[in-house]
């Protein structure tokens, strides 16, 4: 499938009441389309790595109660699964698209890795735009914009890395649903490259820390 873009359909799934009906709207709505942003950009990742790259779209595979409220594709150096590498993500809440690069708290890395970030402190700060944002919890769709946060806001984050456990850190964009559905396929392969080009160099550092 050649991806076209997002659309107001895709978002709308998340207004489905109870969890199979969404996992069903999930599954024939936004599915196809992961797959196809898998498709498209593992060859790139592994390109723009140097590691060999898998694509996981998420199953939603433990939940029994509880409809999910976001759903998205991640690329890892692993087959098997992503959540304790170093990862990419593509996804979808309500609200907004997300492109990440993710350290999440099944990560054996995070401590080595919160270290590293105080260490290139500075060149954080140089490389990451004022627009990307971080977030320290994957499951909230909540954000912390980088042009707003001061250098100890900054410590404070990777600190926190190193010591709380369920501590979690990502980096990258959020683009709000009305632009989402503005853009056009070409435009959101573009647009989701550079961002990977932008946080690859933290990929290269949690690398390095593992």
């Amino acid at each position: 499938m050649l991806f076209t873009g997002f659309s107001q359909k895709d978002f709308n799934v998340f207004d489905i009441e109870g969890l199979d009906d969404r996992m069903e709207g999930i599954k024939t709505t936004i599915r196809p389309k992961l797959e196809a942003l898998g498709q498209h950009f593992t060859p790139t990742l592994s390109a723009l790595s140097g590691d060999e790259m898998f694509y996981h779209v998420a199953k939603h595979a433990r939940r029994t109660k509880n409809p999910p409220k976001d759903t998205w594709v991640a690329f890892a150096n692993n087959k098997r699964g992503y959540k304790m590498m170093p990862h990419f993500q593509i996804g979808l809440w309500k609200s907004h698209v997300f492109v990440w690069f993710a350290v999440i708290y099944e990560s054996p890395i995070k401590e080595s890795f919160g270290q590293a970030l105080l260490q290139q402190l500075n060149e954080v700060e140089q490389i990451i735009p004022s627009h990307f944002v971080w977030s320290k919890d994957h499951t909230q769709p909540e954000a912390l914009r980088m042009g707003s946060l001061q250098t100890g806001d900054l410590k404070e984050l990777f600190t926190r890395l190193q010591t709380v456990k369920k501590a979690e850190i990502l980096c990258g964009i959020n683009i709000p649903r009305e632009k989402a559905i503005a853009l056009s396929g070409e435009e959101w392969l573009t647009t989701i490259e550079d961002t990977f080009k932008t946080v690859l160099p933290l990929y290269k550092l949690a690398q390095a820390s593992s």
